[in-house]
């Protein structure tokens, strides 16, 4: 599909998101959503987790090893559809639109929708987390470190949210997925050619050292020693990555 631009543009009002099409109404938060502080009686609900990565997920589908609570009374319950941001770290786009009813976390915003929500809640997810947002919740949050800046919900709700029409939504959304599934096809490709250069490379390895292949007369090729320092540089990256997958992810 061959995207082409609107036929006219008007000033969003704000300068992180720039022009919009002329069409597409804006509106505070505070329209949209308003802020809910249901707590729970009995703490038997599912457990919720938020998530700059994952968004709004059972916290029984994560390997979670942060301290748990003893009691889950008075928990924050939400129902889905309501959206759910972490305030503490709202500056990493910890948010989403939670599919699930459940219970969070006592420090975490749930806003809920006022009527009949004008938006699809996977756009919304996705509008809410783009770097034009991350930005706008950095300079709207307050604190003395960057890293425990506190997105507070009269902050949010004066928020300006983008919400073009619904049948519009629907293509964004389309879009989104194909793009994604390209990216996701691609992803799978290398990493299935990475692991085929790895087999070689075992077996390789394998046959010159039970002398399965005679390397009688080649000549090891001098390696010059800035080579040798870059080499050890690659590789010490390479455990990092490794490292980071099986690091469990730690949330607030």
């Amino acid at each position: 599909m061959k995207l082409a631009p609107y036929p006219e543009y008007k000033d969003a009002g704000v300068n992180w998101v720039g022009s919009i099409p002329a069409h597409w109404p804006e509106k505070r938060a505070k329209y949209y959503f308003k802020e809910i502080d249901e707590r729970s009686q009995t703490g038997d609900e599912e457990m919720l987790s938020v998530s700059h990565i994952t968004g709004v997920t059972p916290r029984s589908q994560k390997n979670v090893t942060m301290f748990k609570a003893e009691s889950n009374v008075g928990q924050k319950r939400c129902q889905p559809g309501d959206l759910v941001i972490n305030t503490m770290w709202a500056w990493m786009s910890a948010l989403g639109v939670s599919n699930h009813a459940g219970i969070v976390s006592p420090a975490y915003s749930v806003y809920r929708p006022r009527s009949n929500p004008d938006y699809d809640d996977y756009y919304l997810d996705n509008l809410l987390r783009i770097e034009g947002y991350r930005s706008e919740y950095i300079c709207r949050s307050t604190g003395i470190r960057s890293s425990r800046l506190r997105l507070y919900p009269d902050k949010f709700l004066s928020m300006p949210v983008v919400c073009p029409p619904p049948e519009e939504q629907q293509a964004i959304i389309a879009h989104i997925n194909e793009k994604c599934a390209e990216i996701g096809q691609a992803i799978s490709r290398a990493e299935r050619e990475i692991e085929l250069m790895l087999e070689y490379r075992i077996r390789l390895i394998s046959d010159v050292v039970t002398g399965q292949v005679d390397v009688r007369g080649i000549e090891a090729p001098e390696v010059a020693e800035e080579e040798l320092q870059a080499l050890d540089e690659d590789t010490a990256k390479s455990d990092d990555v490794i490292d980071d997958e099986i690091k469990t992810e730690v949330e607030e």
